[in-house]
């Protein structure tokens, strides 16, 4: 997928685009009707689709306190558009001179990179500008006067309610994976690249694996038993996610660690792709690394019967 930072320097930039615009956290379903609704207009003409997101998210400039812990990384949601068939990705730096942009500042900074546009494709709630004065409406008066299509998509529902990334992310703090993945329209997993450790792991006969998981919502702390997908091979695994509680750190954070079955490789710096198939147990302390090492020796026996055939 092309990913342009800059429009102005996109060389063999196409004259004519349909737009799909949002944040687009985890691409859910929602999200992959908007996508769908701009490669349908672009098919129907000679123009190119293009993906039009952000980073990082506006609620870090706007209220960094409320900003989310997020359903995706950057890498994988654009990874993710990329397997919906988007060909080019417009990544738009969020910072305070686009969070002053007004609504109507915004469109006309896109269309002044191609000489047309021939659709804006959005959710129907979708807010932008200025105090998120920009809407449905104000892109459809402007769609009149500049000359293009606007699709204001109504949200997907599940469960009588709408899908959001919002409902997604409670959905994965409850551990409720399945209802995450309905959302998703893919089975959730966690996605992260793996960093060095303490290697406490290895000491105790374990070694595991660091996922770097920054920013990224979490599931509740506890042991799973997991596939492993890294390269595209899977893995059944024993995952741990939790502040390490036994070791009893003056600054405990939170780690996620994974331990592969039967597997001797290096993985460090490789991304490692985390299906979640069972919960084992809580986390919790142990009076001495000993206990630790015997209920991890458990831990991964339980893990074992948690899939099928040999």
């Amino acid at each position: 997928m092309n990913i342009i930072q800059d429009p102005d320097e996109w060389t063999n930039r196409p004259s004519r685009v349909c737009l799909a615009i949002g944040f687009f956290d985890g691409v859910h379903l929602g999200h992959q009707q908007v996508i769908r609704q701009a490669l349908d207009d672009a098919g129907q003409g000679e123009s190119e689709a293009v993906a039009v997101t952000f980073d990082p998210h506006p609620a870090t400039v706007i209220a960094p306190e409320r900003a989310p812990a997020l359903v995706y990384s950057l890498e994988r949601k654009l990874a993710t558009l990329a397997g919906l068939g988007v060909r080019h990705t417009l990544l738009l730096h969020f910072d305070e001179t686009l969070c002053r942009q007004s609504g109507e500042a915004f469109v006309r900074g896109l269309q002044s990179h191609w000489e047309g546009i021939d659709s804006i494709c959005v959710g129907n709630q979708f807010r932008f500008g200025h105090r998120r004065e920009g809407n449905v409406a104000l892109l459809r008066r402007m769609g009149e006067d500049i000359g293009f299509a606007v699709h204001g998509l109504a949200a997907v529902a599940l469960d009588g309610e709408p899908v959001s990334s919002t409902r997604i992310r409670a959905s994965i703090r409850q551990g409720d994976f399945g209802k995450a993945g309905q959302m998703l329209g893919r089975p959730y997993r966690l996605v992260g690249r793996v960093v060095e450790g303490d290697r406490l792991g290895r000491q105790l006969g374990f070694p595991t694996a660091n996922l770097d998981v920054t920013g990224l919502v979490l599931p509740p702390a506890g042991v799973y038993a997991v596939h492993l997908v890294w390269k595209g091979r899977e893995h059944r695994g024993v995952l741990n996610i939790g502040v390490r509680p036994t070791l009893q750190s003056a600054t405990p954070a939170v780690r996620v660690e994974a331990h592969l079955l039967d597997f001797d490789g290096d993985l460090y710096g490789e991304l490692l792709e985390v299906g979640f198939i069972r919960h084992i147990r809580d986390e919790r302390a142990f009076p001495t690394l000993d206990a630790l090492k015997e209920q991890i020796r458990n831990d991964i026996g339980f893990a074992r019967e948690s899939f099928p055939g040999p």
